[in-house]
């Protein structure tokens, strides 16, 4: 028989059906999904082997749940999963405010009307999409927000005095009733709001006014919160921390592919872009990278955090830059250049929060030299190092491109108005360059291998074996002591 089918409480009954609380729902279909081998949090990445499993654990232990960690680490979208794990559908008291269970009705609304109706008591059944609530710490929630207070207006309506609990307007939480509920930055919340929600947490009962009402709600509450939050902003109280079940510690993730994987999922790609911007492996690899050097950067705050969004939102730039450039010269395809990587510092300066240090420098300044200092990370993975002190003698495999710009009759520059084609021309005049590439990266497809070429030369300016000049029209690559020896 198909449940849903079943519009009265009679009709509910003889069918068999059984409620169950809601940590039993997560925790009995949890154990499905794992004996079935299913994925249960899909696209959370790098969670694998440290988080997911000790979420589990909390699921499996019917407990509630405080996720603790910087932005950005996918910390709510784990709860939004966790709606995956509810009944597809179950049954509720047709007007009932706080999602009442035919079966075992909890609110006066519903005891009143199934004794009025009894079998004949309608019903509704509740997709488990709706059953997730989530409330945003804030300093100015109160009681009455998130558990309730008394309604002047339904007690003048109905002719009620005060003292009658059918005067109680319900807040978040009771309304919640059910359903997963989530509180994101809980240290933001006042304590008194914190010291309002440990009943509700250990013995089931609400309190609002003069009412104490015995209202065992049946809730799976998850908390969200950053580390920083209990020094900046607030605390969470002792006594509530105690009646939180378990608290799991989130990451950042751990290696580039997983960060690239992450980047690639939530990037906001129009179908144009993707479609005439080719984007190579290398240049992905970069801009993980970056983000990666926020995050030990002296000049960025650790406790802060560098966001996932970082990453994001930088990729989402990279291929607008890449689009407008493409736009103004006409191309009707291109390939992501390193020149373009200018155009994600506002995605920079706008996610990191600088320490003194860097204040001084200046959020441009410190978001260049992330994009530098990449770019030397990344190097010694795919080409020879070049030694900080090398004898003047000594051979190095990057003589023959050092030599060209030294030998150069004219200027070398990469202008941003190239077309793809003058970009490709002006980078196959260095002809040592293909030769080294050959050598050292020999599988490499068209748009890399330009990528690449661009790569070596960046990096031979931070290596001090090239110049760099950046002008308004587009960069200059030279000799570094060119322009000594023609002042001679």
């Amino acid at each position: 028989m198909n449940l849903e089918n079943i519009k009265t409480l009679g009709e509910l009954v003889k069918s068999g059906y059984k409620s169950r609380s809601i940590k039993d729902e997560l925790r009995e279909n949890l154990i499905s999904k794992i004996m079935s081998k299913e994925t249960v949090f899909k696209g959370v990445h790098g969670y694998e082997n440290t988080v997911i499993p000790e979420l589990e654990r909390a699921i499996l232990s019917k407990h509630n749940i405080n996720l603790l960690g910087l932005r950005g680490q996918a910390k709510t979208r784990l709860a939004r999963l966790m709606v995956n794990l509810l009944d597809e559908y179950i049954p509720v008291v047709e007007g009932s405010e706080i999602n009442d269970d035919p079966l075992n009705p909890i609110s006066r609304f519903a005891v009143e009307l199934i004794k009025e109706k009894g079998d004949a008591t309608p019903i509704y059944w509740m997709h488990r999409n709706e059953r997730f609530a989530e409330k945003l710490a804030t300093p100015d929630v109160t009681v009455a927000d998130i558990i309730g207070d008394v309604d002047p207006i339904k007690a003048a309506n109905l002719k009620l005095s005060y003292a009658d609990d059918r005067v109680i307007h319900y807040g978040m939480i009771p309304r919640a009733n059910r359903c997963i509920f989530v509180i994101n930055e809980l240290p933001d919340l006042q304590a008194r709001i914190q010291v309002a929600l440990f009943n509700i947490l250990q013995e089931g009962d609400i309190q609002i006014r003069g009412f104490k009402l015995r209202l065992p709600l049946d809730m799976q509450f998850v908390f969200t919160a950053n580390p920083e939050d209990y020094t900046n902003r607030g605390s969470i109280v002792t006594p509530l921390k105690d009646r939180i079940g378990s608290q799991i510690l989130t990451h950042y993730p751990e290696d580039i592919e997983t960060a690239k994987t992450i980047t690639q999922q939530e990037a906001n790609k129009a179908s144009s872009q993707k479609e005439f911007i080719e984007v190579p492996e290398l240049a992905k690899d970069l801009l993980e990278q970056i983000v990666f050097e926020a995050r030990e950067s002296e000049y960025i705050d650790a406790k802060s955090g560098v966001s996932a969004r970082l990453s994001i939102s930088a990729f989402e730039n990279l291929l607008s830059t890449a689009e407008r450039r493409a736009l103004l010269s006409g191309d009707e395809k291109t390939m992501i250049r390193l020149n373009d990587f200018d155009g994600i510092i506002p995605a920079i300066t706008g996610k990191v929060e600088l320490v003194y240090e860097g204040e001084q420098e200046g959020a441009h300044v410190v978001a260049e030299s992330l994009i530098k200092k990449a770019v030397t990370t990344l190097f010694p993975s795919y080409f020879p190092e070049i030694k900080k002190l090398e004898k003047q003698s000594e051979e190095t495999p990057y003589d023959e491109i050092i030599s060209w710009f030294f030998n150069a009759d004219e200027d070398f520059e990469l202008l941003d108005e190239f077309t793809e084609v003058q970009y490709k021309a002006e980078l196959d005049k260095v002809k040592p360059l293909d030769a080294f590439i050959k050598q050292y990266q020999p599988n490499l497809n068209e748009a890399d291998t330009y990528f690449m070429k661009e790569f070596v030369l960046w990096a031979l300016v931070e290596f001090k074996k090239l110049s760099k000049y950046r002008f308004a029209e587009g960069t200059q690559f030279k000799d570094p002591y060119s322009n000594f020896i023609s002042g001679l």
